[in-house]
């Protein structure tokens, strides 16, 4: 009898993560149904500049939705709420509590943590902090089940929110392989390219990585710098400062026309980000550049060698040292076999571990025990 699932709330249609549980799923066998509501907080990119007055407003129109969409429902096994799925939790639980299912959260990551301990955009210890505490473990609380990307990530949960390890289950982040895919080298520029893309936020390194691009500007590289977000006027003013003359940066770009640029590549960036956040995940970008079968260097962290071999799938260094990152990035320019062998197993580890495919495969037979 094939699994039931329900996929409900206001969850973000086309970010990476829902879109891989959900077709991941679905090809698994899973009977998945979908069940979303549209709001102006998953319809736009950056969030920083919404109306605080717009938001609440807009929730309360999708909670009335929500709760109209739910009684359409028949029979399921879990009720799946997606990222991001903070504030509609409650209402999911009390609405669940109806039918007596188990209720599964995709926290993904804490809200708490990234924005008071990594971004550090509120004081730890100030009302907004401790509200955002609150939301992540009042909505920890109400789930049966929460899905989060690594180990490391789960201890910390269950340390600083009091939540037993049993319900958590680890779901990679994994990329999403209709856009992510193998592709010719497309670069144009006989310098050896590295790219780095992603928000401009603590735990992906920036500042570190245009460090080491200094160091390295007489080793005939160039870098590409594509994204933006709450550091961007900071490393572009480092990178004046430093006079760096080998950076680019690109501002973002639509994910269905990243793969090309990302496909100029000669080797792509991870995170080497000092703070405790870049310790505990493997970032989306680790997951993208590995499907498309280019080498990778990223930080060596307890989360990243939770599945990630050293010289094997890609290259791992120190974090937060702009000189471990140029010798590294050194190292791949000069051993291209090495180059080959990464980016080939690196490539075959996602089809096997990462690949929406596998990740439903993973996540089916796991909810399964605990139907």
């Amino acid at each position: 009898m094939a699994l039931k699932i329900i996929y409900f709330g206001t969850w973000e249609k086309n970010y990476s993560r829902n879109k891989i549980i959900i077709d991941g799923l679905k090809k698994a066998g899973a009977d998945i149904k979908l069940y979303h509501v549209k709001t102006v907080w998953n319809t736009k990119l950056h969030k920083t500049n919404l109306s605080k007055a717009k938001i609440v407003i807009d929730f309360f129109k999708a909670y009335f939705l929500m709760i109209r969409n739910f009684f359409k429902i028949k029979d399921y096994d879990f009720l799946i709420v997606g990222y991001p799925g903070w504030f509609d939790m409650p209402l999911a639980w009390f609405l669940n509590k109806i039918k007596g299912k188990k209720l599964v959260f995709d926290s993904y990551f804490s809200i708490y943590d990234s924005i008071v301990n990594d971004r550090k955009s509120a004081k730890k210890g100030s009302l907004k902090a401790k509200l955002l505490f609150f939301v992540d473990k009042t909505a920890c609380r109400m789930a049966d089940i929460i899905l989060l990307d690594t180990k490391e990530h789960i201890k910390y949960f269950s340390n600083e929110f009091k939540i037993k390890k049993n319900k958590f289950i680890r779901v990679f982040i994994g990329a999403d392989d209709k856009i992510f895919f193998p592709r010719k080298n497309m670069k144009k520029s006989k310098k050896f390219k590295v790219i780095f893309h992603g928000k401009f936020i603590p735990l992906q390194g920036v500042p570190f990585i245009i460090k080491a691009a200094k160091l390295l500007e007489d080793e005939n590289i160039e870098f590409d710098i594509i994204g933006g977000g709450q550091l961007e006027k900071d490393m572009k003013k480092l990178n004046r400062k430093l006079d760096v003359n080998n950076v680019s940066f690109l501002g973002f770009i639509d994910i269905n026309k990243l793969p090309d640029y990302l496909a100029k590549a000669d080797i792509g960036l991870g995170i080497f980000g000092d703070t405790k956040k870049a310790k505990r995940v493997i970032p989306n970008k680790a997951f993208e550049i590995l499907a498309m079968k280019i080498p990778l260097l990223t930080g060596d962290s307890a989360a990243a060698v939770e599945v990630l071999e050293d010289k094997k799938h890609c290259v791992l260094c120190k974090m937060a040292d702009p000189k471990a990152i140029a010798d590294s990035i050194l190292l791949l320019k000069k051993d291209k076999n090495l180059r080959k062998k990464i980016s080939l197993n690196g490539y075959t580890l996602f089809k096997d571990k990462f690949s929406p495919d596998a990740i439903g495969e993973e996540l089916k037979k796991e909810l399964l025990k605990r139907r």
